[in-house]
């Protein structure tokens, strides 16, 4: 199995999804790429002060700042992509913005069509944290908002909202390193798309923006000819995970609810209604993200929750 490299310059990114797009890198199936992504904006360079205009990778950005596309050699619709999140190291600053935009969550709190106030972090990826100019640490827990492939029909496609079929900007903090998320291949090739590396980020992306930053991530990619689950799914530290995206919080709800009951049902040899009472036992639904046009909703079966 190779590995491979793949940087972030203006010949190997893009700021939308599109079938039409060539491929910046082909690799076999069980292949690993290393990827230096920019953030979300693609800042060439740092910030020096919150909210500082700096150079940008595209001058009238339409969307993410993504590496891509990455084409796998064999993948045909049916099967699933297999992202193996091998290791995820955060660039040594980033950014979270919040206010300003008009969205549901911003008219809520009275901050639509205001001042955007920004924060501005120092990342230290050895130690493990983030520290904003006010002195607030957190944590990190670094993962890829965006990984997914374009949709099948023509033209090109916003990066902002996930969608059902090769995902994108799910957004889902569960995705750190030792995570496989399984994409419903969309187009030969798959044509992957990775970035919006984030820092940390709780449940919800609340103010549209996690801590933005650059990332290099280590993936390797697989097919799953036959996968037990037809959506987008994933196995993360810290369980099995999937997902529902719909303009509708109940319709995402459900969507995420109804692959976990399935998946449940040939994990455990049970009826779908002796699934929905164990997975009513067991199960997490959580609100993955507010941000993106559309609700996401993911399900979690812990690992070790039944045995």
């Amino acid at each position: 199995m190779a590995e491979h490299l793949l940087d972030a310059t203006p010949a190997t990114v893009t700021d939308v999804f599109s079938a039409g797009l060539p491929p910046v890198l082909s690799v076999e199936p069980g292949d690993s790429v290393l990827v230096h992504s920019l953030d979300s904006s693609g800042h060439l360079e740092r910030q020096r002060t919150p909210g500082e205009p700096r150079p940008l990778m595209f001058q009238d950005r339409r969307g993410h700042c993504l590496n891509g596309p990455i084409a796998v050699r064999g993948a045909e619709p049916g099967m699933a992509l297999a992202v193996r999140m091998d290791s995820l190291r955060p660039d040594s600053w980033g950014w979270t913005v919040a206010g300003g935009a008009d969205t549901p969550v911003n008219r809520r709190l009275g901050l639509a069509g205001g001042e955007r106030t920004w924060l501005l972090w120092e990342v230290d990826a050895d130690r493990g944290t983030a520290t904003s100019q006010y002195g607030h640490t957190v944590p990190l827990a670094p993962f890829l908002g965006v990984v997914g492939l374009p949709p099948a029909e023509p033209g090109e496609h916003s990066t902002v909202p996930p969608r059902a079929q090769g995902g994108g900007n799910i957004d889902c903090r569960e995705l750190v390193a030792g995570s496989t998320l399984f994409l419903p291949v969309t187009v030969p090739g798959a044509l992957l798309c990775v970035g919006d590396g984030h820092a940390a980020q709780g449940d919800g992306e609340v103010s549209g923006t996690a801590i933005e930053c650059g990332m290099t991530s280590r993936l390797t990619l697989g097919l799953v000819e036959e996968p037990p689950v037809p959506g987008v799914h994933a196995r993360t530290p810290a369980g099995r995970l999937t997902f529902g995206f719909g303009a509708d919080l109940n319709e995402a709800t459900a969507q995420a609810l109804e692959a976990m009951v399935g998946w449940m049902t040939s994990l455990f040899g049970l009826a779908a209604p002796a699934a929905l009472a164990l997975a009513s036992a067991t199960v997490s639904l959580r609100v993955t993200q507010v941000a993106n046009r559309v609700w996401g909703v993911h399900a979690l079966l812990p690992e070790g929750a039944v045995r």
